[in-house]
């Protein structure tokens, strides 16, 4: 039985999992939990999952959360330093690391100098610090196993060949749910609009991350650490349906495909039980059905944010941490009607031009980049919004 840990529980990548563990209860056991602020589903899962430690971000919902759990068998911890706690569980075998936004990066760091193996579903840390990561990884003899599901798809294409015969990797998009919308029109689209994505259900944050293609930006820089794969060999293609989640070519033109339902438990499972697979109960994947798959190239002038992803991790050091602040807290404002959609690619760029390179040698580097990035994004909010 493989004992976990899950940063994020309570969102959907968090709630995925755990379904996936009532469904195998003698495959997999719940040693530890957190999330930010949301102490009723952490409770209900506190009821049914027994984890021996949780923790909650916001310390406020955590006395909260321990006056109802009065009599229960679990430790309670708050703030960034007791989720960083859970993490490092001695009991843990595998940490499920689902924390949305740059929050992610401590813990998930934490995990990794505790020896225990990460199965990735958030962006943001490797972002960040992708090199760092790996560094800390390869030093502490665990691995990274990516989660979202066009990195899980490229680890599938990848088993059992050569990365020297790599040509490419190819990170496939839905577009979002704006891929047809002309660009002026985009001025006046409203965050329930560009919350309807077609094929996913996911978060609010990573949904508008769709909606303006910073999704695959964050992607591309991701898939570079990741794998360890130079820009000029990662690439992006639209792919409305949402069947073929990523590919990889190899020298000799082989394409390796990873096609499946647009289901996150495929992907979590296959983290959680590699080099195994459970038997999920999914409907077949019924190509006959769906009949055609589109590929398109991605737009980069409608969807700046696609590029500024490229060019963060050509310029490399602080730039991708600075790109993802900035990404967090222009989302953050769209989402509360504070800024216009277009109005997110525009904070982030200037952000980016106004940012001093530094170098990330240490977590450190990584958290102070992130936190110049969102004072100077908020400012330009502020101005933005009055």
């Amino acid at each position: 039985m493989k004992r976990i840990i899950i940063l994020g529980s309570t969102g959907s990548i968090g709630t995925s999992t755990l379904d996936i563990v009532s469904k195998f209860p003698n495959e997999f056991q719940v040693v530890g939990l957190t999330a930010a602020t949301k102490g009723v589903p952490l409770e209900e899962q506190i009821r049914r999952f027994k984890p021996a430690k949780v923790a909650l971000a916001d310390p406020a919902a955590a006395t909260r959360l321990r006056s109802r759990c009065k009599g229960l068998s679990v430790e309670i911890l708050s703030g960034p330093e007791g989720v960083a706690d859970v993490a490092r569980m001695p009991e843990g075998e595998l940490v499920i690391s689902a924390i949305v936004g740059g929050a992610g990066l401590m813990p998930t760091l934490a995990a990794i100098r505790s020896d225990k193996h990460v199965a990735l579903a958030n962006k943001e840390p490797m972002v960040m610090a992708g090199q760092l990561m790996q560094e800390e990884a390869h030093k502490h003899g665990v691995r990274i196993f990516p989660v979202d599901s066009e990195h899980s798809a490229i680890f599938q294409s990848m088993e059992g060949h050569r990365r020297e015969d790599i040509r490419r990797l190819i990170l496939t998009a839905s577009g979002g749910p704006l891929w047809n919308t002309p660009r002026e029109q985009m001025r006046e689209v409203k965050p329930e609009q560009a919350l309807q994505h077609p094929n996913w259900k996911m978060g609010a944050k990573i949904t508008i991350d769709s909606a303006t293609m910073m999704n695959k930006g964050l992607e591309v820089v991701e898939a570079r650490w990741l794998f360890d794969m130079p820009i000029a060999q990662i690439e992006v293609l639209v792919h409305r349906e949402s069947v073929i989640h990523s590919m990889v070519e190899y020298k000799d033109g082989s394409v390796i495909a990873q096609l499946g339902l647009p289901d996150m438990r495929t992907p979590i499972s296959y983290a959680m039980k590699y080099p195994a697979r459970v038997p999920l109960e999914l409907p077949p994947l019924d190509l006959a059905s769906i009949g055609t798959l589109t590929f398109f190239k991605p737009d980069h002038d409608r969807f700046p944010c696609l590029q500024l992803g490229y060019d963060a991790l050509k310029i490399g050091g602080t730039m991708p941490a600075v790109l993802n602040a900035a990404n967090e807290i222009a989302v953050a404002a769209y989402l509360q009607e504070g800024i216009g959609f277009l109005d997110i690619a525009e904070i982030i760029r200037s952000t980016m031009d106004a940012h001093t390179l530094r170098q990330i040698r240490t977590l450190e580097d990584a958290l102070e980049a992130d936190r110049w990035a969102r004072e100077k994004a908020g400012a330009r909010v502020h101005a933005l919004a009055h």
